[in-house]
């Protein structure tokens, strides 16, 4: 779901390489609001962006840089707005684990965002946040996806406080669209849990042994990038960072509860995976003991059955039985009376 990318071993720090399964086409964004209006553009290159780092007007801007296949656009951006390389490099080392840093004049926001995509496959992607002055900075891998059009649709509306508020509340408008899309995927996968504790009730088999790995998995590497980002809200919470401010952190003591109920989701629907995978394997223990148990009263029926057929099989002379007429039936007399018997006795037993 999610993908990892290393620099490569030896490099020198803030070394930014290419990955080679990146889209090299770069789209850039550009969302300038205020009070009394939104407007979008979508620019060629860097060199149309505004050189916003002293601009003291009272917009907003917000730079969509996505795709991560050209590292020199990357590498100008970096320029353009003073980027740490350090944090450009963690932007192409995607797969990082979500963390804030700060930086001599930008705050630096690395998250993991997760969504389902057209084919109702959970995806994971990595978002880098730059947070300075007047702008905000997103970058991602991809141009197509991503959960942020509700944000979007609400600068263009004027919903909510997002146009009056400073970057800082921006970013967490964003942070809270990556948290708040966990809730929906966690439900799709206590429903799928639910399926599958009705299947191991009922009619257990390999597949659902598979598809319980699968979900474990998910859970894995969902709890492995949401906990940190519960620490990232934290930290943004409770920091003496400049580029937060005081009314924003009123609206992330909300996204840091969200983190916190995301965490006690996914810790829930491990431990149900876990009771089912032991459920799983207790009903296929039972189920090996139930044919065992039937196998095992079939052998003891016929074992005095064998037993007589062995004897009288032998058909030595000085046996009185077999020279008499009644000896062949009062045989299967005995061995039905016999195995009749033994159906009973097992049966009051409770052995069958």
């Amino acid at each position: 779901m999610f993908k990892k990318r290393y620099s490569r071993p030896g490099a020198a720090p803030a070394t930014l390489h290419a990955a080679p399964d990146a889209a090299a086409a770069v789209v850039i964004k550009l969302m300038e609001y205020g009070p009394h209006g939104c407007e979008e553009r979508i620019l060629s290159s860097v060199a149309d962006l505004p050189d916003c780092r002293g601009a003291e007007d009272e917009k907003i801007r917000w730079i969509e840089f996505n795709g991560l296949g050209d590292v020199a656009a990357l590498r100008e951006l970096g320029q353009k707005f003073n980027l740490h390389p350090l944090a450009l490099e963690d932007v192409l080392n995607v797969g990082q684990r979500p963390k804030l840093e700060a930086y001599a004049g930008h705050l630096f926001i690395v998250a993991q965002m997760i969504y389902h995509d057209a084919e109702r496959t959970l995806c994971g992607e990595q978002v880098s946040i730059f947070v300075c002055g007047n702008f905000l900075i997103s970058i991602q891998e991809d141009a197509e996806t991503d959960v942020f059009d509700p944000v979007r649709q609400r600068i263009r509306v004027g919903g909510g406080n997002i146009r009056t508020m400073k970057p800082d509340y921006l970013a967490y408008a964003l942070l809270d669209a990556i948290v708040d899309h966990g809730f929906p995927v966690l439900e799709e996968i206590g429903e799928a849990l639910q399926e599958i504790e009705d299947t191991v009730l009922t009619a257990p088999g390999k597949e659902t042994i598979g598809e319980l790995h699968s979900l474990k998995r998910t859970l894995m590497q969902l709890r492995r990038f949401v906990w940190p980002e519960r620490d990232v809200v934290n930290s943004l919470l409770h920091g003496d960072s400049e580029f937060v401010h005081p009314q924003t952190k009123i609206y992330l003591r909300d996204l840091y509860d969200h983190t916190v109920q995301i965490m006690d989701l996914i810790e829930a629907y491990r431990d149900v995976a876990t009771s089912l995978m032991d459920m799983y394997l207790s009903s296929v223990g039972l189920r090996t003991n139930e044919i065992m148990r039937v196998l095992t009263v079939i052998s003891s029926i016929f074992i005095p059955l064998t037993f007589l057929a062995g004897v009288y099989g032998m058909n030595f002379k000085h046996m009185p039985e077999l020279e008499t007429s009644w000896g062949y039936p009062v045989f299967w007399v005995l061995i039905i009376v016999i195995a009749v018997g033994q159906l009973i006795f097992f049966r009051r037993k409770k052995w069958l």
